[in-house]
């Protein structure tokens, strides 16, 4: 991190909090904190978790929650591309062998 960190004022659950950033990151914490705010007043308005300190952590557990849900579905994906390319891959040395042998 830089030398140039400049004071954010984020505004949580009716809770100011000042965090450094750079300013180039500025506008990304601001809408951080602003979608944290979002989840922890959803979980508060839930009324079944009472308690700042244990609203954050179910805040940050889903976030958690659907950030590895997300990666997940992104490896799968990945290794469904990598198979994909592979058979195709093997398909098209089938042909090349084949085309070869027919020259022959």
């Amino acid at each position: 991190m830089s030398e140039n960190l400049i004071p954010v004022s984020v505004r949580i659950l009716d809770k100011e909090y000042r965090v450094a950033c750079e300013e180039s990151e500025q506008d990304s914490l601001v809408a951080s904190a602003r979608f944290l705010d979002e989840k922890m007043r959803e979980i508060r308005g839930s009324g079944r978790v009472i308690g700042t300190d244990r609203i954050a952590v179910m805040a940050a557990l889903n976030l958690a929650n659907e950030l590895l849900d997300q990666k997940n579905r992104k490896d799968n994906s990945s290794q469904a591309v990598n198979r994909r390319l592979r058979s195709m891959q093997e398909k098209i040395e089938i042909a090349l062998t084949q085309s070869n042998q027919l020259e022959l």
